[in-house]
C-alpha cells in the first residue's frame, strides 16, 4: 500500500535509501519554521504562502541592493577607483540575482497539472544555476577593470567618499543577507538562504574598497587596483562554492541527517516494525519524500492504511519543509513469502544502503 501526497497508488521501489554528498550542511538550521504541515490542504496552501513570502523578501532585498549599488556607482564616477567599481559591478549582479529567484517563487506557486505532476519547484534549481552565471560574469567584469586601472594608471580623487562608498556597501549587504536568511529559515527556502549568505560575503568584499582607499591614502596608488583584483579572486570562490551547491542540488542529494531523521520518526510510529527505505529530494524549497515501512503482514488493509497515515503526520509535523510523503507498507514476511518476487528482477543491482 502507498500512501501519496493527494491520493493513492501501489508502487513497488527499491529499497535503500540515497545519500547525496552532503547538500547544504546548514539543514540543521532550517528547524524550527513557522509553518507546519498536518494535512494535504494544508501542505498545498502552506506551499503558495511561503512562495508569495520568497517573493516579497526579494522585492525588498531588489530594491535595498539596487539603491546601494547606485550610490556605489556615484562615487566610482567622482573616483575612479577600481577596487569600488569591482564591488559596485557585484552588487549589481547582487541585486539581479532576485530577479531569476523571484521567477522561480512565482512558478513554485502554480500548482500540479497533468503534464507537471509535480508542479514548477525545480524552476528554483535553474534560477540557482543563472544566479552562478551572473557572479562568474560579474567576476569577468570586476577582473578586466582591475587589470585596466593597473596597465592604465588612473588618479584616484575623493578617496573619503570611497571609503564612505565602500562602508555603505557593506551595511547593505550585511542588512539583505540578514534579512535573505530569517525570511528563508521561516519559509525553508535554501535558495534564498544560499542568497542571503552570498550577500554577507558581498559584504565583506566590501570592506576591501576601504582597505584599497587607505592604501592610496597611505602612498601607495597600486592597492585600489590590487584589492580589485583579490575582490574578483573572492568573488570566483562564491562562484564555486555556488555552482557545487546546484550541482548537488540537480543531483538530488540531500543532507543525510533529514533521511536519519525521518527514519527516526517512521520508526517511532505504533505499528511500524522497520524502516526499509527512505528517498528524499528538494523540489524547489519543499522536500518531496518517498518512504517503505514494514508492518506486521497479517494486518487488514485499513489497518495497514493507518498506520502509513500516521507516518505521514508525523513526517508533516516534525520536518515542516517536507512538502510530499509518500508511504508504502511492505508486509513483514514472517510467513516465509517472498512478497516481492515479482518485481525483483526490476531493482537496481548497484544500490548499496551504505554508500555514500
Amino acid at each position: 500500500m502507498s500512501q501519496e501526497h493527494h491520493g493513492h497508488a501501489h508502487h513497488q521501489e527499491d529499497h535503500g535509501h540515497d545519500k547525496g554528498a552532503g547538500l547544504l550542511r546548514f539543514i540543521q538550521e532550517l528547524n524550527p519554521f513557522s509553518h507546519s504541515h498536518n494535512h494535504t490542504e494544508t501542505t498545498v496552501d502552506a506551499a503558495l504562502e511561503t512562495s508569495a513570502r520568497g517573493i516579497w523578501a526579494l522585492k525588498v532585498s531588489l530594491v535595498a541592493l539596487g539603491v546601494t549599488a547606485f550610490l556605489q556607482l556615484l562615487v566610482v564616477l567622482l573616483s575612479g577607483s577600481a577596487a569600488l567599481f569591482a564591488d559596485t559591478i557585484h552588487n549589481f549582479s547582487d541585486a539581479l540575482t532576485a530577479v531569476p529567484l523571484w521567477i522561480a517563487f512565482a512558478l513554485g506557486r502554480r500548482r500540479a497539472s497533468g503534464r507537471y505532476t509535480y508542479g514548477l519547484g525545480r524552476a528554483e534549481d535553474l534560477a540557482g544555476i543563472a544566479i552562478v552565471l551572473m557572479i562568474f560574469l560579474s567576476a569577468i567584469l570586476a577582473l578586466l577593470g582591475s587589470i585596466d586601472r593597473i596597465v592604465n594608471p588612473q588618479e584616484i580623487s575623493q578617496l573619503g567618499l570611497v571609503a564612505i562608498a565602500g562602508l555603505l556597501g557593506f551595511l547593505g549587504n550585511e542588512a539583505v543577507a540578514v534579512f535573505r536568511i530569517r525570511v528563508g529559515r521561516e519559509i525553508g527556502s535554501a535558495a534564498l538562504i544560499v542568497d542571503g549568505q552570498h550577500a554577507r560575503v558581498d559584504g565583506f568584499t566590501s570592506l576591501a574598497v576601504v582597505l584599497g582607499a587607505a592604501g592610496v591614502w597611505l602612498g601607495f596608488p597600486l592597492a585600489d587596483p590590487i584589492v580589485g583584483l583579490l575582490i574578483t579572486l573572492a568573488i570566483l570562490v562564491i562562484v564555486k562554492d555556488t555552482a557545487l551547491t546546484m550541482f548537488y542540488r540537480m543531483m538530488d542529494a540531500i543532507d543525510p541527517e533529514v533521511v536519519k531523521a525521518m527514519e527516526r520518526t517512521a520508526t517511532a510510529v505504533s505499528g511500524v516494525e522497520a524502516v526499509s527505505m527512505v528517498r528524499a529530494r528538494w523540489n524547489g524549497h519543499r522536500i518531496q519524500s518517498e518512504i517503505h515501512v514494514v508492518v506486521n503482514e497479517d494486518l487488514p488493509t485499513w489497518k495497514s492504511h493507518q498506520i502509513a497515515e500516521l507516518v505521514r503526520r508525523d513526517l508533516f509535523d516534525g520536518i515542516p519543509t517536507v512538502g510530499s510523503i509518500t508511504v508504502h507498507c511492505d508486509p513483514c514476511g514472517h510467513s516465509g513469502t517472498d512478497h516481492h518476487r515479482a518485481t525483483a528482477h526490476h531493482e537496481s543491482a548497484t544500490y548499496s544502503r551504505d554508500s555514500t
